[in-house]
């Protein structure tokens, strides 16, 4: 019996490596995963069919029904954003590139605030709740009961009182701390309540590693907001622990929210089975005329277009790459973009935190300053706080702010959305002297770091490195 026991196990094994191989999207993880499965299947089996998979199932082939239901209304919002849209020769070839991963058009007639730090990010969104008149797209990674969380909830309310649609969709593991309560107050306001349900379908029900990452709030059709921010009072600077919390978000006013609510209406009918009716009218601003573009990302996607954004974002970059993140952990690709920046005399730096959140990041983040240091990347490490905020700034011309991380999670298992912003000298301006500000706050950290620690730590990040496919 036990003999039939070993040989299940190991033949579940081998077909598990099969699947690997075929369907792991990295080289190195498909060799990873196949030699583990074969090897220990008694522990790699369990670990692949709950962590392994990269691919997000079911979610293509429902965005394709959504198309295929809403053809004639796409087709319709195509046509009416047309005469906002930038043309080639108006654009990078960069943001060209970015337009085509996107699927969506990079349009002009947009004004942009920077909001750096949790109050003026939230006063913006609640002045922004407060005023709108037919519905409100709410979305956002964490949502906490707690100061902040309930005067989100109380301003839903007040507006779901007055009779404004709202459709609340959060993710369940990034809130698994949320009480029934709260969802149970705004379900009983005739808010409509959804997680996003990352384990519906039967391709994805033992999936433990996929995340909705978004942070999106848009109003009627007009006003978006994207950035770093979760509702909770830590990103208020309220935690002990972590003191001032650096973080950045934008609110785009113009045609450009309409990139932000499709993208929510995507995630919303993938949780919901529902597809809800909004206004997908475009209005320009009448005070800038701000090129922006709206980037979601996501394991569902045919390509890796995050990463894809990036590497080719770095490489196009011709004086600067300023790049804020709180988790440092590129791939190879990235990571090797970066070092022929540095070679060809591009201005790049990597703002990182120097407190740690989540330790096994922080530790990986060290096994790239030797190598990335020989090629002329610069770290700095925050040191006024806890820095979350994920920030690229390309040469004088486009500035990025979103959701999105420098590391795997981010590249290939997360939900996340990027708002990409040019033609604007003036915003520019602004997200320099932020990292400017940011960069007098913290302290350049030496290419040879990691040699000077003692080589339990040396062997904790290289430990740590490895399993950043997961992290």
């Amino acid at each position: 019996m036990l003999g039939i026991l070993v040989a299940i196990v190991h033949g579940i094994g081998v077909v598990s490596a099969i699947h690997a191989v075929m369907y792991t999207r990295t080289e190195q993880g498909a060799i990873a995963w196949g030699l583990s499965l074969v090897s220990f299947p008694y522990i790699a089996v369990p670990a692949y069919w709950f962590l392994g998979r990269s691919r997000f199932e079911g979610y293509i082939t429902r965005r394709r029904f959504s198309e295929q239901r809403g053809e004639d209304l796409l087709a319709h919002t195509r046509e009416r954003v047309e005469r906002f849209r930038l043309t080639q020769k108006d654009l990078a070839p960069t943001l060209l590139a970015a337009e085509r991963l996107a699927d969506q058009p990079m349009l002009k007639g947009n004004a942009v605030d920077l909001l750096i730090d949790g109050d003026a990010t939230f006063d913006s969104i609640l002045k922004g709740i407060e005023s709108a008149e037919e519905y409100i797209l709410f979305q956002f990674f964490i949502v906490k009961n707690d100061r902040i969380g309930r005067r989100v909830k109380e301003s839903l309310l007040v507006k779901a009182a007055a009779g404004v649609r709202i459709f609340f969709l959060y993710d369940e593991v990034g809130s698994h701390r949320l009480p029934k309560s709260y969802l149970n107050d705004l379900r009983a306001a005739g808010i409509s309540v959804s997680a996003f349900n990352t384990r519906k379908g039967p391709g994805n029900r033992f999936q433990l590693n996929f995340r909705n990452h978004r942070k999106v709030v848009v109003v009627d059709g007009k006003v978006t907001w994207i950035g770093g921010h979760n509702v909770g009072d830590e990103y208020l600077g309220g935690d002990p622990n972590f003191g001032h919390w650096r973080d950045t978000h934008v609110r785009i006013e113009g045609p450009s929210a309409l990139g932000a609510q499709l993208s929510f209406l995507e995630d919303w009918h993938w949780a919901t089975d529902q597809l809800i009716e909004l206004n997908w009218i475009p209005h320009g601003s009448q005070t800038e005329d701000s090129g922006v573009l709206i980037l979601p990302t996501g394991p569902a996607d045919e390509l890796e277009s995050a990463s894809l954004m990036f590497t080719h974002a770095i490489n196009d970059a011709q004086e600067r790459v300023w790049i804020a993140s709180p988790y440092f952990v590129p791939d190879q690709t990235v990571l090797h973009a970066l070092q022929l920046a540095g070679l060809r005399g591009v201005d790049v730096r990597i703002l990182i935190p120097d407190m740690p959140d989540h330790y096994l990041v922080y530790l990986a983040a060290f096994s790239y300053l030797e190598n990335a240091g020989r090629t002329g990347v610069r770290f700095f490490r925050y040191t006024d706080g806890f820095l979350h905020q994920k920030v690229m700034l390309i040469d004088n011309r486009t500035a990025t702010i979103g959701t999105a991380n420098f590391d795997n999670r981010s590249f290939r298992l997360n939900f996340e959305i990027t708002a990409a912003i040019t033609n604007n000298p003036g915003f520019i301006d602004q997200v320099e002297k932020m990292f400017l500000s940011d960069f007098t706050h913290s302290r350049p950290v030496p290419s040879n770091e990691l040699s000077g620690r003692p080589w339990w730590f040396r062997f904790a990040v290289q430990m740590a490195r490895l399993t950043s496919p997961i992290q």
